[in-house]
């Protein structure tokens, strides 16, 4: 079995009042460790403090990750890094590439982007089992522009089905776009060499329970928040969201989802 969760985090130097990052953090951790996935990916983790004590809290875990822009102004540290324990999987091989035409060149945009995308992926090999095998992707894409999200979706896509049918792949990410939207179908593509799947709405078809809550002010948070899976090499045991809440503090403006996987 893998356990997946993907957390939007929301970055620490948000204005957030009572919400701000120094009254929920521990929270984040709690949230995390409660559920101990084997794989975490996590969107808006600023490349200051806010790493800093995500790597101090979780020292059991590989730390990827790279900052989204290319200088050291404030809005290019935010990072969507993955991480993994290390007492189940071995990385060997890991990378970078950025959401736009030019994938490969750091920081680079496609037009109409907000700000600038990576992707990381890392390609995993389980401690307990040499044969096995899996690349994890983790992400944050656009939120201004529903066309740059397409691409985005496209090139991700693109990035999966060159690692050929034969390979276990997982994705989590913040993807700004809900269930069921184009960006969505142009990942879950069960027409593609290597169809994915969405773990949460696999398990749980009818229902409309979302991840982005804004704090608690939303009635009907959004379904944004997504983990992702290749069909032919595992299957879901559980997928659920987690709603905890300290009074009126939250973890994030996000819900994780916690995901367990079962290879086929």
């Amino acid at each position: 079995m893998v356990k997946v969760m993907t957390f939007n985090i929301r970055y620490g130097s948000a204005d957030d009042g009572m919400n701000s990052w120094y009254n929920r953090k521990h929270l984040v951790i709690d949230r995390i460790r409660s559920f101990d996935p084997d794989l975490l990916g996590l969107q808006e983790c600023r490349d200051d403090e806010q790493a800093e004590y995500i790597k101090e809290k979780l020292p059991d875990y590989e730390f990827i990750g790279v900052r989204r822009g290319s200088d050291d102004s404030n809005d290019s540290l935010e990072m969507s890094p993955l991480l993994f324990k290390k007492s189940v999987f071995t990385a060997i091989a890991k990378n970078f590439f950025w959401l736009s035409d030019t994938p490969h060149i750091p920081a680079s945009v496609y037009q109409g982007s907000a700000f600038p995308r990576p992707v990381t992926w890392v390609a995993l090999q389980a401690n307990d089992n040499k044969k096995r095998v899996v690349t994890f992707f983790n992400t944050h894409f656009d939120y201004q522009s529903f066309t740059v999200q397409i691409k985005s979706a496209e090139l991700l896509r693109t990035r999966v089905e060159a690692l050929g049918p034969a390979m276990p792949a997982i994705i989590t990410g913040d993807f700004n776009a809900n269930r069921g939207s184009e960006p969505f179908r142009k990942l879950v593509d069960l027409d593609s060499i290597n169809p994915l799947v969405e773990a949460y709405w696999q398990l749980h078809p009818h229902d409309r329970e979302g991840t982005f809550h804004e704090y608690g002010s939303l009635s009907m948070p959004t379904s944004i928040d997504w983990v992702l899976f290749s069909s032919k090499h595992f299957f879901p045991r559980l997928a659920k969201i987690d709603t905890t809440s300290q009074g009126y503090i939250y973890p994030s403006d996000h819900y994780p989802i916690c995901v367990e996987l079962d290879w086929r």
